[in-house]
């Protein structure tokens, strides 16, 4: 499946897949090849929802924090989501073996020990416990068609 969008969007960027690596005992996290592209210049890890961590490449993250900038200093919750974003965030380079550190507090935030789920969704990876990962499929599995026809009145598969 992953060829095919590859295929029919070239140099899309876009970042898909389930990978399960393993943390080292230093708590870095080895990004999965198909990743390395499009994060080896740099990316912002940062607390995601639903317990999991945000990678982000620079270029997202930027537009990200450019989108959520622009709205008034006056909006608490605009002002709580940047500081609740920004708090915990941690530019990163991989090193020549595609490993990235993964702070303590965004380990413990994410409830990250050895076994991960690195999933790609879209424009961003995201860094699941992997215990945490299958029980959040399994429960959203029940009711993905259900949601894709509220979400996407007009698909057509």
């Amino acid at each position: 499946m992953a060829g095919v969008v590859g295929d029919q969007f070239p140099g899309s960027g876009l970042l898909l897949g389930t990978y399960t690596p393993r943390l080292d005992e230093k708590g870095r996290l080895i990004l999965p090849a198909k990743f390395r592209g499009r994060l080896s210049d740099g990316l912002v890890m940062t607390r995601g929802q639903e317990r999991c961590l945000f990678l982000l490449p620079m270029d997202e993250f930027s537009r990200m924090y450019e989108q959520v900038r622009q709205a008034p200093v006056t909006s608490r919750q605009a002002r709580d989501y940047l500081r609740v974003l920004l708090s915990g965030a941690s530019d990163e380079v991989p090193d020549k073996q595609g490993r990235v550190s993964v702070p303590p507090a965004l380990r413990a935030y994410a409830g990250l020990d050895r076994d991960v789920a690195v999933i790609g969704a879209g424009t961003r990876v995201e860094v699941w416990d992997a215990r945490a990962w299958e029980a959040y499929l399994a429960e959203q599995e029940a009711s993905y068609a259900e949601v894709a026809e509220e979400i996407f009145p007009d698909l057509q598969f």
